[in-house]
């Protein structure tokens, strides 16, 4: 199995390195170049019980591997039968991402990230949305 995980944080890298661990051959993909920098030194940016050794066993396998580049995605879609759901759970920031990953052929997208950061919540709604108010 190939997944592909978009977002690196609790969420995409736990449940990334434990898909890996499981036995698929699992990508994951984050728009922040450092953070992927950095855990492709084996450099994990938060805490889990064992996720460092989890991830470091994964990247060892040949199943956890690190990059900034969408497209990646696209080959992991175009294998998925027709009637698959697509979501795209982190690495969402702006509305260029919201259709990047859309246009790759995600069929809902989670924006808790963003929306933790911010200030007005129905206003980054609206912005994500192309100013459709939801």
């Amino acid at each position: 199995m190939k997944i592909a995980m978009i977002g690196t944080g609790y969420v995409g890298l736990v449940s990334g390195a434990c898909f890996a661990e499981f036995g698929a051959e699992v990508v994951c993909v984050d728009v922040d170049a450092n953070k992927i920098d950095r855990l492709n030194r084996g450099e994990i940016p938060i805490y889990e019980p064992e996720l460092d050794t989890t991830v470091e066993k994964g990247v060892r396998g040949g199943r956890l591997s690190f990059t900034t580049d969408l497209a990646v995605t696209e080959g992991v879609i175009s294998e998925l039968p027709a009637d698959a759901l697509i979501v795209s759970e982190s690495g969402i920031h702006t509305r260029a991402d919201v259709e990047r990953v859309r246009d790759a052929g995600a069929d809902a997208i989670l924006v808790g990230e963003s929306l933790m950061r911010e200030a007005d919540i129905g206003a980054k709604l609206c912005e994500l949305a192309g100013g459709i108010a939801t």
